[in-house]
């Protein structure tokens, strides 16, 4: 299967690195700024190009991994209409790519993903959709040549299942740089928060997270969380933060 690659931020380095590390005949990468395009296609053995009319057109599968808003500026007037088109992205529909191609899928790597990082492919969900029978077979055929973990999901489960990564992604990161935020203030070493990060983060692998939750709010502890709620006079954002989650758990905990 010869494939382009459209995009070159952090999930289309890293997808293309774990494609080409097995193998697959990656024949172009796209990119808007020459540099970034030429980096990553110089990784895979590949050619560059910024211009959509230089996109080479008679590719098997063209991978769009940009940002939402980016896919209909890129397919607009693109000349490889009605190749295999699928985009990366959780939170968005199959359908948005009905307008440009009579074969089209999704093909959704749910991980965290960073340029500076390497991930080890094979232990992340890759999460498939076509319009046609054939195509998800070719999907997923690649799919796991990267993954062991290949699932079929439509766009509707794919949308909840990118809302709760969000959850426990993005929202859990931004906590960590809170806490890393308020060990400042003291002079203290974000380190120290690290070994129980490490165990809560098992513990979610092991067991259900309710039954594992701890902390002053399932206790409804409120002498506790009302001494927070003063230490958090100075981050009155973090203080309604700290407010709302704790009355979550209570509520959570006691349905």
């Amino acid at each position: 299967m010869r494939i382009v690659i459209l995009g070159t931020g952090n999930l289309a380095t890293q997808l293309g690195m774990a494609l080409h590390a097995q193998h697959a005949e990656i024949i172009q990468v796209y990119g808007r700024t020459g540099t970034s395009a030429s980096d990553l296609a110089n990784l895979l053995g590949c050619t560059s190009t910024t211009s959509k009319q230089e996109i080479i057109t008679d590719a098997d599968l063209y991978i769009l991994a940009v940002s939402e808003a980016a896919i209909p500026e890129i397919l607009t007037d693109a000349p490889f209409r009605d190749r295999l088109i699928v985009h990366t992205s959780g939170s968005i529909s199959i359908d948005v790519l009905t307008s440009f191609s009579n074969n089209y899928g999704v093909f959704y790597p749910l991980q965290t993903l960073s340029k500076q990082k390497a991930v080890d492919f094979s232990a992340v969900p890759i999460c498939i959709e076509a319009n046609s029978v054939e195509n998800l077979e070719k999907l997923n055929k690649l799919a796991k040549t990267i993954s062991d973990q290949v699932f079929e999901i439509n766009s509707t489960q794919r949308r909840q299942l990118h809302l709760a990564a969000v959850f426990v992604c993005n929202f859990v990161n931004h906590l960590y740089a809170i806490g890393e935020k308020l060990l400042q203030e003291q002079h203290l070493n974000f380190n120290l928060l690290k070994p129980l990060i490490a165990e809560t983060a098992q513990k979610a692998m092991l067991f259900s997270p309710p039954d594992v939750q701890t902390g002053p709010a399932i206790r409804d502890n409120q002498k506790i969380m009302e001494l927070h709620l003063q230490m958090l006079e100075q981050h009155p954002a973090w203080q309604k933060l700290y407010e709302l989650i704790s009355k979550d758990i209570t509520r959570f905990h006691q349905v």
